[in-house]
């Protein structure tokens, strides 16, 4: 018997059970196989299945199994097999920019098309940010043309003064997309907290601050309209090397490297992010930026071309779709906001509003006791225990399934978000 992940980055996830003594179970969410009892004295490990990977197993006819074969069948920079066989019209070759640009939109597009493909209505989220607004300007473009029977809603979630939702506002009235706003106060988002934490199954920070709004805005589609299948914008930056931090990226070699490990860990962060605060509400999110074919081509790529240019990350993503009229320029060349802080209001960030609700929950004595409590993982910040409190109460003894804290990289950086960065500025700021 066999058990395999066909998807390179864990946009599904599977979690699984193995015992010493041969007990197998597998499960979509780690919670799944918490009651699981086994013969064994000691708790079970439960762990994610690696992305990519295939399993074999010897079936014993005791109904117990051994592992006998544990292999990677898909890496994210090796072009999928299906490539030969889909001959994409317009296809060029070489690395000369007007070719590599051309060949970003042609597969970028049939990425979008391809998961057209649903019995139930398409909808789309909107941030109001380049990579969510290429995705849902695509995915109405390609809706008219397949004559979908119902328009394409695209769907933000903010404060209403938030500068994302001006910005998604923008968009939906270019692209002509049936568009819903949902309001969000810190007071919603804090009330959310715990029960994001237990469907999330993760204490990383970033993660939990972008999954809040995100949880919301699933619960509204759910609640309020029709849409099931849900389109997002995840893996872009991961891909197209867009957090602020690329800037401060020791060599365009150094940058391309970190790139592929993003896009690895993405199961652990972005991507559980968006499936487990969308499946918690019964949706089914398709993300086409982590398509096999256009990840394996834009990783192909000359390193040099990949970097920030002009102090613009994204850049090459960027000048792809310019002069198309795709989406609005301003949005086209629009900074990247941390997705937490830009959806709030830009009198009062819901990172402000969450740093004084913990301020009010965590004293200062716990925090230096944090290390003794903790000791895998240990939260250095009020935010960090407060988040890990509750979920070692949902999940005692399971602090490995979040192996470290996603942070950036070549900076000295104690937050995450990139609103504590140097480098940011907000659009407010510009």
């Amino acid at each position: 018997m066999e058990s395999r992940r066909w998807d390179t980055y864990g946009v599904r996830p599977l979690f699984r059970l193995l015992t010493d003594n041969g007990f197998l179970a597998l499960c979509s969410e780690a919670k799944g196989l918490l009651e699981i009892k086994t013969s064994m004295s000691t708790p079970a490990k439960i762990t994610p299945f690696p992305p990519g990977h295939f399993e074999a197993f010897d079936l014993k006819l005791t109904g117990k199994v051994q592992s006998v074969q544990m292999e990677r069948f898909h890496c994210c920079t090796e072009e999928p097999k299906h490539a030969t066989y889909n001959n994409l019209e317009g296809l060029g070759t070489g690395f000369e920019l007007e070719t590599v640009k051309s060949n970003i939109r042609i597969l970028f597009e049939d990425a979008v098309k391809k998961r057209l493909m649903a019995h139930r209505r398409i909808g789309c989220l909107l941030s109001g940010g380049l990579d969510s607004s290429l995705v849902a300007a695509t995915l109405v473009k390609l809706a008219n043309e397949e004559q979908l029977p119902y328009p394409i809603q695209t769907f933000s979630i903010g404060a209403e003064d938030s500068p994302d939702v001006a910005a998604a506002r923008k968009v939906a009235a270019h692209i002509g997309s049936e568009h819903h706003e949902v309001n969000f106060t810190p007071e919603e988002g804090i009330r959310a907290l715990e029960e994001v934490i237990v469907h999330l199954e993760s204490y990383d920070i970033t993660t939990l601050r972008a999954s809040v709004g995100m949880y919301l805005i699933s619960k509204y589609i759910r609640e309020k309209t029709d849409s099931v299948v849900i389109f997002s914008g995840e893996g872009s930056d991961e891909l197209t090397q867009g957090y602020i931090y690329f800037h401060k990226a020791p060599s365009p070699k150094a940058a391309a490297e970190d790139s592929v490990r993003l896009l690895k860990e993405l199961y652990l962060f972005d991507v559980l992010r968006a499936d487990r605060t969308t499946a918690a509400h019964g949706l089914e999110l398709r993300v086409p930026f982590l398509d096999h074919r256009f990840t394996a081509y834009y990783l192909s790529l000359p390193e040099e071309m990949r970097v920030p240019k002009d102090g613009v990350e994204k850049h090459l993503l960027r000048e792809a779709f310019k002069g198309l009229k795709l989406i609005p320029d301003e949005i086209l060349w629009r900074r990247k906001e941390a997705f937490s802080d830009g959806m709030t209001s830009m009198k009062k960030s819901w990172y402000s509003s969450l740093q004084e609700h913990i301020e009010s929950e965590v004293n200062d004595s716990e925090l230096e006791k944090a290390n003794t409590r903790f000791p895998f993982n240990p939260p250095t910040t009020k935010e960090g225990f407060f988040i890990r409190q509750i979920f070692e109460k949902h999940y005692p003894d399971r602090c490995e399934w979040t192996p470290h804290y996603w942070m950036p990289r070549w900076i000295k950086a104690t937050d995450p978000s990139a609103r504590t960065l140097s480098i940011y500025k907000p659009d407010k700021d510009q």
